[in-house]
């Protein structure tokens, strides 16, 4: 899998939301995220999601973390915004440094195996943090997707508490 550092402005994202844990997601009975993208395509969300910037990717944003992989987190299906959304729920995509990581392939197994993946890399290289503020996937093509995790930037020292 393709794995590079990038540099992402701000920018924000509005569509469907849900709030879940991993945990939740691996029961189909209380899983939310698949059926949120079931509806996302249904109802064709894409074209209806105003203002959406004029050549906009499809969108999956992960933010308000609880606390790490085992807290709560927010979920958004969504495009990016021109302007101000107002029918449906935002957020703001945080600038920063983010690692890039490309799957190819059938949805959703792709991005599925992709997370494997990444959950994988950031055990098997501690020394790479992740932020927890706001991680998102990005859909290119209907076979592709760039998943963008926020990293503690390299030259950023370790916070403490005093």
């Amino acid at each position: 899998m393709d794995v590079k550092l990038r540099q992402v402005q701000p920018f924000s994202v509005a569509g469907l939301q849900v709030r879940t844990l991993n945990a939740h997601e691996q029961q189909p009975g209380t899983a939310l995220i698949g059926p949120m993208w079931q509806r996302f395509y249904v109802e064709n969300l894409y074209d209806k999601i105003a203002p959406r910037q004029e050549d906009s990717f499809v969108y999956g944003v992960y933010s308000n973390y609880e606390s790490d992989a085992t807290g709560y987190f927010d979920v958004t299906a969504g495009v990016a915004l021109d302007g101000a959304c107002v029918e449906y729920p935002g957020v703001q995509i945080q600038g920063g440094e983010y690692l890039v990581f490309s799957a190819k392939g059938a949805m959703p197994e792709c991005v599925i195996q992709a997370w494997g993946f990444i959950w994988a890399y950031f055990q098997d290289n501690p020394q790479v943090r992740r932020a927890y503020a706001t991680d998102f996937e990005v859909y290119t093509s209907a076979d592709s997707v760039a998943i963008y995790i926020g990293v503690q930037a390299s030259d950023e020292p370790s916070r403490s508490s005093n």
